[in-house]
Parts: structure tokens; sequence; C-alpha cells
């Protein structure tokens, strides 16, 4: 059985055949899923998948390109739902900076300030983080430590494979690994995967983004978790079921919402 700790399946672009991905995923042995939040106006339909099928789940979160949309967002109200298991993704990303320096700087500010909310919000309501991390390791660091995030934990969204980050193992936090990792360009991510902890890794697709080879280019979708476990199988040299289970145990040790359906 495989956990797909981070999948758009609130995303249009599933609309159209989604009962057809559901079943390839359980053709595939994917089991679960978990939706991140990204932005607010997607929730609604994150909410009524997991209401519909009862091994999908959802977390209430900004993500740090989606900042406008933190206004007016009661996390609480949606983070007491019995299907919510974390909040996120929330994070920094300083990918896309423009402008001049001091709009940078803004923009950097910016996205501090509502990441340091939402951990004070999982902190309160008591559910791991989802944490999208791209170009602002160090940063994003301090702030989860300055803020007391290991009380809840969380996992490093397609985890960036900074050396610099897995200290965060030993504050509660799990490294999520998806098809980046099949990618011939992706030397960095396949040397640090035997520095993670067994128990601390988590397989994901962020469908319908970052499809694995040799399906890159088109959409991605949680049956494509099987590549990715065989990936860490063969990378690791453990049998796909002992990947498999392994990161499965993980998904429930730090998701404990996923137990209770």
């Amino acid at each position: 059985m495989i956990i797909d700790t981070h999948v758009h399946l609130d995303d249009e672009r599933y609309r159209d055949d989604f009962e057809a991905v559901m079943t390839r995923a359980r053709e595939s042995n994917v089991e679960g899923f978990i939706i991140p939040g990204a932005h607010p106006s997607t929730l609604k339909r994150a909410i009524e998948l997991c209401e519909q099928y009862e091994n999908i789940y959802f977390a209430v979160g900004v993500h740090p390109y989606d900042l406008e949309g933190m206004e007016g967002l009661d996390f609480e109200y949606f983070a007491a739902h019995p299907k919510c298991v974390a909040i996120g993704e929330c994070g920094m990303d300083y990918f896309r900076l423009e402008g001049s320096d001091e709009e940078k700087i803004a923009e950097k500010k910016r996205q501090e300030e509502a990441f340091r909310v939402q951990i004070r919000i999982a902190k309160k309501v008591k559910k791991p983080l989802i944490v999208h991390i791209r170009d602002a390791s160090h940063d994003s660091k301090m702030i989860l430590l300055e803020e007391g995030a290991q009380e809840v934990g969380g996992v490093l969204h397609c985890y960036n494979a900074d050396d610099e980050l897995l200290s965060l193992a030993d504050q509660g936090f799990y490294f999520g690994v998806g098809g980046v990792l099949t990618f011939s360009n992706a030397k960095k991510l396949v040397n640090v995967l035997p520095k993670i902890p067994k128990e601390k890794l988590l397989i994901e697709t962020d469908g319908p983004y970052l499809t694995p080879h040799p399906h890159r280019g088109q959409r991605n979708e949680p049956a494509y978790t099987k590549l990715v476990a065989q990936k860490i199988s063969e990378l690791l040299e453990f049998s796909l079921e002992e990947i498999e289970a392994l990161t499965t145990d993980n998904a429930k040790a730090l998701f404990r919402g996923l137990t209770k359906h």
C-alpha cells in the first residue's frame, strides 16, 4: 500500500476523468491521498472529495505564491473538519523573486509573516505542517526553529536535497520525495536520499506537477507514486514491498488523522 502524501486532486486538470485517475491509483496499490491547501479557492472542491471518498484527506493552508488568499480564511474552522490532517502547504519560496532589492526584501518579509502565522495556527490546532521550501532553505529552517514548529512536526514537501535541512529530522520533520528523484538531473537528491532517516521518508506526487520519468511532460497522477517507490527501492536496496510498508507507516505516524478512517 502507498499513501500519496501530497497530490492536488482538487485541481481542474483532474475534473474530466477523476474516476479513471482513482481506478489507476488503486491498480497501483495507492490507497491514501492527502490534498494540500494551496489557495482557499480550491478548498470547497477538496472537502467535497474528502467527504465522497473515505481515503482522501486534506490540509488547510496558503502557498507562498498565493498569499492574497489568506485574508479572511478561517483556518481553525477548516482544521476542525474530521478529514483535515495538516496545516499547509505553507513556507518560503524565493525562486520567482522579482523587482528591486527593496521589493524583493518586502516579498520575503510578506512570505515570512504568512509562514509564521500558519506555524502558530498548526501549534494551536495541534496538526502537523506541510512545508514548501524553494531556494530558501536557511531562512525557512530558522523560522521553523524560532517558532517552535517541532511541537507539531511536519513534512518538507518535495524535499530539495539541501543538507542543511536534514537536521530537521530530529525536530519531528519528514521528507517528501516525488518524481524529481527519477529525473536524469536529480543527482543531488539521489546522493542525499540515503542520508534521510528511513523512519522520516514519505512518498508524494505533487500531481498534476513533477511527473516522473518516463512520463515527463504529461499530467502527474497518484498511480505514478509506484515509479517513485521503485526508484527509492533501487537506490536504497530495499524491496518495493518494504518501501511501500515503510512509507505508509511513516505517513500514518505523522498524519495521525489517517488512522481514524
